[in-house]
């Protein structure tokens, strides 16, 4: 039974809520191993300032090898895959919460990006994408000539 009315109606709708969560988890817990695209793996943080933007995404664990970073007008994407880690002969998961597989997450910036200067780098974990703003978007200053 996924839901108990007379226990929300008069009782602790929080504990309820607590117990649908555990039974839900329990309902997905096979698909507890997938990355599914589009949710909120990477984890990432986005700044702007006046002539580019800077990206960091988590992606602990993963071959830099299978990164792979796009970027076209204002949307860059980055994807990748995890490997599932391998159990030896005779061992079990006690818990499994890093998931493996393939991501995708893509991201519309405020500017158009210049791909050709757009640099990557991959340290203890962090990637981190520098995504200079497109020349011909970039504001210019006009002088005023007199006569």
């Amino acid at each position: 039974m996924l839901w108990s009315w007379p226990a929300t109606r008069y009782g602790n709708v929080w504990g309820e809520m607590d117990r649908l969560q555990r039974e839900l988890n329990r309902l997905f817990e096979p698909l507890a191993g997938v990355v599914r695209a589009g949710g909120n793996f990477p984890a990432v943080n986005i700044w702007t300032g006046e002539d580019e933007a800077l990206l960091t995404a988590e992606l602990p664990g993963i071959d830099p090898a299978k990164i792979e970073v796009s970027v076209k007008n204002d949307t860059v994407t980055v994807r990748g895959s995890r490997e599932l880690e391998e159990l030896r002969s005779g061992e079990s998961y006690v818990r499994q919460e890093r998931g493996a597989g393939t991501f995708v997450r893509s991201f519309a910036l405020p500017f158009p990006v210049d791909s050709e200067k757009v640099t990557a780098q991959y340290r203890v974990g962090i990637l981190q994408l520098r995504l200079p703003r497109s020349e011909s978007d970039k504001p210019r200053k006009i002088t005023v000539k007199a006569g």
